[in-house]
């Protein structure tokens, strides 16, 4: 394997070594759990859930750990709006949270901590970083003093007189330097709160993250993840208070997604132009969803729009009629058609197309390019399938090959997502025929709606009723 990742922190392709051999410690930025995830959020869930896929797929034992934060201001001010407490919140969006991961579906992650309950962890991270002089008490606030990193801002490539101070770095008169952000909050009255050397408080944002991965993956992650809008603070800071009191890299890669936009125009509040995925998921499959993320580079912007979806759901159904081909075929000669020995020809064909596909993904997760390899193998298995004889072992290879690249990308239902299995439409089918040739037609349309309202299309073909998934 030859798989490079575009890192952040270099700006370049690196090659992709693992600290240890045969595992990989991946940890992606998960949600403040204060609402429904919109699509810009469902961008990194599916993109590194094929990362992840990716990896594994080739071998990887993969410690995949996506956190929650389940307290901080945003949450403080929805749960008062709502009348209940954050704890009530977060329980009700998290509980959201992973109904819309799986219906986006992507896998679920191997560890996924909160905030909440990594407080200890958190305080005694703070603890040592006091201990050190690389962090101070002030008002009942605790602040990294980034004088004592100089490397501050080597993710984003600015320098300390650069750097613009944005939503999570307070300007404080608390604070030695304006650059120096919060890791424990004092708690304000009635706020929700944990005790600590430095009196009641909660913590700070970027804090989570350090104490998460020191407690679930060491001192260095092999791939750090998120969207492009983390890598200044948030990511920034990690890093500085990270390898502040470690002394090593926070990550040996730092992966970031691009934005999604909506019609060409930015996803803003302001603009009211926000879609919520769950609403989206009603009209919408997972697969075209993903198709969607998909068929754009990670690192590219993504635009969202009807036109966009729309070219997405063409593109599963013509990969979902290929592979439904390939199975209608398979059938017909498991029921005594003519079966040729194996196509080396079309094999090697094939092996050619499997070949681009992983190197595709070895290139920086090329996913667009990956998704091209899979169409060559549609085009080769659409003119096979021409012929009047195949051969079963063929039409299996191709269904294998097929696994395998969806076993990737998810953009296909597998057998187990399928809302029936392939042997129980085969025998409703039967019976459809059974009971038009003795004429209950009543019962042949039944059988028929009901194949229809699971999705499943029949036509008639010269070799017998074929069938489809929509």
């Amino acid at each position: 394997m030859n798989l490079k990742i575009y890192d952040s922190m270099t700006r370049d392709l690196q090659p992709f070594v693992p600290r240890e051999q045969g595992k990989v410690n991946m940890y992606v930025c998960g949600p403040t759990v204060y609402d429904y995830i919109h699509i810009g959020n469902a961008r990194p869930v599916i993109f590194f859930d094929v990362v992840r896929r990716y990896l594994e797929a080739v071998g990887f034992d993969v410690n995949y750990i996506v956190n929650y934060t389940d307290v901080d201001d945003k949450m403080i001010r929805k749960a008062a709006e709502m009348g209940i407490t954050v704890p009530e919140l977060a329980e009700k969006f998290i509980a959201a949270f992973k109904e819309d991961r799986e219906a986006l579906g992507a896998k679920t992650p191997t560890v996924a901590p909160r905030v909440t309950e990594t407080i200890e962890e958190i305080v005694a991270f703070i603890g040592e970083l006091v201990e050190q002089g690389k962090a101070y008490e002030s008002g009942g606030d605790v602040y990294f003093r980034t004088s004592t990193f100089p490397e501050y801002g080597k993710l984003s490539h600015k320098n300390l007189d650069e750097l613009q101070y944005g939503i999570r770095i307070d300007v404080d008169e608390r604070k030695e330097n304006p650059q120096d952000f919060v890791l424990w909050k004092a708690a304000k009255p009635g706020e929700i709160h944990w005790s600590s050397p430095w009196g009641e408080g909660r913590p700070g944002w970027h804090i989570e993250c350090s104490a998460m991965v020191r407690k679930f993956a060491g001192d260095t992650l092999d791939i750090h993840g998120g969207g492009h809008d983390l890598q200044f603070p948030h990511h920034e800071c990690e890093i500085a208070q990270s390898e502040s009191l470690t002394g090593e890299p926070l990550s040996r890669y730092w992966m970031h997604n691009g934005f999604v936009n909506i019609n060409n125009e930015k996803m803003s509040k302001s603009l009211g132009n926000g879609i919520n995925v769950r609403q989206l998921l009603k009209n919408t499959s997972r697969y075209a969803i993903r198709y969607l993320m998909l068929a754009t580079h990670y690192r590219s912007p993504l635009n969202f729009s009807d036109e966009t979806i729309r070219q997405a759901n063409n593109s599963v159904e013509r990969l979902t009629n290929n592979r439904d081909n390939v199975k209608h075929r398979l059938s017909t000669v498991a029921k005594g058609s003519l079966s040729l020995p194996a196509n080396e020809g079309l094999r090697s064909r094939l092996e050619q197309h499997r070949a681009d596909f992983h190197s595709r993904m070895q290139d920086d997760f090329s996913t667009p390019d990956a998704i091209t390899a899979w169409f060559g193998v549609v085009s080769e298995v659409n003119a096979y399938l021409q012929r009047e004889a195949v051969s079963e072992s063929d039409l299996l290879f191709i269904l294998d090959l097929i696994a395998e690249m969806n076993g990737v990308l998810g953009l296909l239902p597998s057998e187990e997502e399928a809302g029936l299995l392939d042997e129980e439409v085969d025998a409703l089918i039967a019976e459809r025929t059974l009971a038009r040739a003795n004429r209950n037609f009543a019962r042949a349309d039944e059988i028929r709606d009901l194949l229809a309202e699971r999705g499943i299309l029949l036509e008639d073909t010269p070799q017998g009723i074929r069938w489809r998934r929509k």
